[in-house]
């Protein structure tokens, strides 16, 4: 394998990812990607690709990246709702600075519903948290 390329490529997908293994080891050099598992980031499972059996390298490989990914995909998350939350506070701006009466009646009632609900959680959802004993 040249000094260049990982030993794995990770093809991203919706709940996870299309595992390869590189390599470079024939006469012309070129780069072969040959599948060798799928990875559901959810639940963990590293399902082998058709006939492949994983070695121990493999499924090292793959559990670091699965680890590495959660991680990345859960800092992300927290990353979108704060961009919400500035988004909130833009939408707030418009609504009192620059918007219509026109553009205020198409999205007053979906934003007022979609308000409720996310308080409500979010109220619920600390009730939960102060009346657990630490």
């Amino acid at each position: 394998m040249g000094a260049d390329l990982p030993d794995y490529y990770f093809r991203v997908r919706e709940n996870g990812a299309a595992v390869f293994r590189l390599g470079t080891e024939n006469r012309q050099r070129r780069i072969e990607m040959t599948e060798i598992a799928a990875v559901n980031v959810k639940n963990g499972n590293i399902k082998p690709h058709g006939e492949v059996e994983l070695t121990v390298a493999d499924r090292g490989a793959i559990e670091e990246w699965l680890a590495a990914r959660q991680v990345q995909l859960a800092a992300r998350e927290v990353d979108d709702i704060l961009r919400t939350v500035d988004h909130l506070n833009l939408t707030t701006q418009w609504a009192q600075a620059r918007a219509t009466d026109a553009q205020l009646e198409a999205v007053t009632d979906q934003l007022l519903l979609a308000m409720h609900d996310l308080r409500s959680m979010l109220v619920r959802r600390k009730a939960e948290r102060l009346g657990k004993p630490e």
